[in-house]
């Protein structure tokens, strides 16, 4: 497995771990790198999940599908975050969601078993470990009930407006760019891209918003 443990030791879930023991450490957790081509699934909805993914490159959807077939986005991941966890922790291992490959991507996985376990060993650096995975976790369920305050909305218009609050830097940065394209932003918004785009040119024509392509601006 070929790891640039330089770039690891940046990511998050690896913080206070030192370089020149991340691969000690993955060797005994027993840890795997895939790739996978846009548009792939990595993890089938009702597959069993035994393994914590790291997401190396790329981007990852959360999708879920309902009776009819039709897919909702329920979050995007990118480089340096995790999916699979909440699945993998729980006493059903069963996924309740799909994970997607949304561009080309490399994925570390981690066999969760062995994280919250520590080896015989007794590493210092396993314990720090479950501290960050516990962190990311917490700051995943954040990003949740943010997606749940936006969908609450009554109306279009106030899912958008909701949306683009929560993507607005906190500077205060007057135009900013968004991570989702039109028919990702309908899916994310479970709203029709036809009635999304028509609602954005209204927005836009009352002067709540502009933007060009994935760049907007709240007015």
């Amino acid at each position: 497995m070929e790891i640039e443990f330089r770039k690891l030791a940046l990511l998050p879930l690896f913080t206070g771990i030192r370089e020149e023991d991340l691969s000690a450490m993955l060797a005994c957790l027993g840890s795997f790198q895939r790739n996978y081509r846009k548009g792939e699934i990595i993890l089938l909805e009702s597959n069993e999940v035994r393994s914590v993914g790291v997401i190396l490159s790329g981007t990852v959807h959360m999708i879920k599908e309902d009776a009819k077939g039709r897919q909702t986005l329920l979050v995007t991941m990118r480089e340096q975050e995790l999916f699979g966890e909440s699945f993998a922790c729980g006493s059903h291992l069963s996924a309740q969601v799909s994970f997607r490959a949304a561009t080309h991507c490399t994925v570390l996985f981690l066999p969760f078993y062995k994280i919250i376990h520590s080896c015989k060993m007794s590493c210092p650096f396993h314990h720090r470990l479950i501290e960050n995975m516990l962190q990311l976790i917490g700051d995943k369920n954040v990003r949740l009930m943010q997606k749940i305050e936006v969908i609450s909305g009554k109306t279009l218009r106030e899912k958008i407006l909701a949306y683009l609050r929560s993507q607005a830097p906190e500077d205060g940065s007057r135009r900013f760019s968004i991570p989702l394209g039109r028919l990702e932003l309908a899916d994310y918004l479970c709203a029709d891209r036809s009635a999304l785009t028509r609602e954005l040119a209204r927005m836009k024509t009352d002067g709540l918003i502009w933007y060009e392509k994935n760049q907007f601006q709240l007015l």
